[in-house]
């Protein structure tokens, strides 16, 4: 493994060396490994900055690795050569987005200039990850972690507060002076009555049951062993009011899980996101979705079944108990018993927003202005 990555480390680097003697422009190249479309954050930050520089280039370079048994050589093959346009593109651009680990940022020598910028994909700081997550059954040895020099090169990276800046320079082993406190830009969306009015429409749309329901989304973390999670979600249905309650299922898209039956709804077609905007009551354990809902006011709960044994293979970094701002159970009838109840402790809601999100008004236009700031 070890000779075989210094071998593509060589390799890519002369590539890279003379990619780098053609001219750089006025671009702008966002690259993501969380799907095969630009997320919605990346969506956002192109609009801001076409508003505010319509004469800049913009290239959006979105990949997943595939980790299918059977289809694992030929997506290693396809993945080769995106990478090699995501190094020209790396070698033209002075500025580089991402929203995940991308191996050759992390792996090349890049222009002294190049600015990388990491935004991450969450908006809070639950669970650990990368360098706070090595070693674990969840996480990525930490001899795999050197050799490709994981999270290394970033020039900066945006948290959505202060609260959140330190795990996050731990989990990208960086220093805290290059944190930077800007929310990611679909921060905007969740505070705009036209937006959640449109996602409203096309939600009822596809789904009028939902109408005039108590809509409880429920977004469980990925684990990588989901042995419990299908009958967890099964005891929860158990203490649904049938002649009120909904549960909307919003599983990580990482998850195989598919799970159908009576008070139960699966919308594939939609995002966590967007069913926030539908949704009367959250329920999670250890997914920053929470945080979105708490910004909007959507009282949240955490249904977390298996504590102690995710404490052992991936582990927390935050102190669960006291940050998280609602009811916590293992028992999902005191989760259910508490959403009927109606009681809810609201200031501790806003408050726990507050510490984790700063909010100026404008995500994405802060970001856009920062980005172009360096062109």
């Amino acid at each position: 493994m070890k000779i075989l990555v210094a071998c593509a480390q060589v390799f890519l680097g002369i590539i890279y060396f003379f990619m780098k003697l053609c001219p750089v422009e006025d671009k702008v190249v966002m690259i993501s490994r969380q799907a095969n479309r630009p997320s919605l954050d990346f969506t956002l930050i192109r609009r801001h900055l076409l508003k505010q520089a319509p004469q800049i280039k913009i290239v959006t370079l979105c990949h997943t690795l595939e980790k299918r048994l059977n289809a694992k050589y030929i997506d290693l093959i396809k993945y080769g050569f995106h990478m090699l346009k995501q190094m020209y593109h790396i070698a033209t651009s002075k500025v580089v987005v991402l929203d995940t680990y991308c191996i050759v940022v992390s792996l090349l020598k890049h222009r002294k200039n190049l600015q990388i910028i990491q935004i991450w994909h969450s908006m809070g700081s639950m669970k650990k990850f990368g360098y706070t997550a090595l070693d674990t059954p969840e996480g990525v040895p930490s001899k795999t972690a050197r050799l490709l020099h994981m999270h290394e090169n970033y020039t900066c990276v945006l948290a959505s507060s202060p609260a959140y800046s330190h795990d996050l320079a731990r989990g990208f082993n960086c220093d805290d002076s290059i944190v930077r406190i800007m929310p990611l830009p679909r921060t905007d969306l969740l505070r705009s009555a036209k937006y959640k009015k449109k996602k409203r429409s096309e939600i009822y749309k596809k789904f009028p049951e939902l109408e005039g329901r108590r809509v409880i989304l429920y977004c469980p973390t990925f684990r990588k062993d989901e042995e419990k999670m299908r009958a967890a979600i099964e005891n929860l249905t158990l203490f649904l009011d049938e002649t009120k309650d909904i549960l909307v299922f919003m599983p990580h898209p990482l998850s195989k899980i598919s799970i159908s039956g009576p008070g139960i709804l699966c919308a594939p077609n939609f995002s966590s996101f967007d069913m926030l905007f539908v949704a009367d009551a959250v329920i999670s354990d250890y997914s920053c979705i929470v945080y979105e809902a708490a910004f909007i006011g959507l009282p949240v709960y955490f249904y977390n079944f298996d504590m102690s044994r995710y404490l052992q293979e991936r582990g927390l970094a935050i102190d669960y108990y006291k940050e998280i701002p609602g009811p916590s159970s293992s028992d999902p009838q005191v989760l259910m018993d508490a959403i009927h109840s109606g009681i809810y402790d609201w200031d501790r809601l806003k408050a726990f927003s507050d510490k984790y999100i700063c909010y100026s008004g404008h995500a994405g236009q802060d970001i856009a202005r920062y980005i172009l700031s360096f062109l």
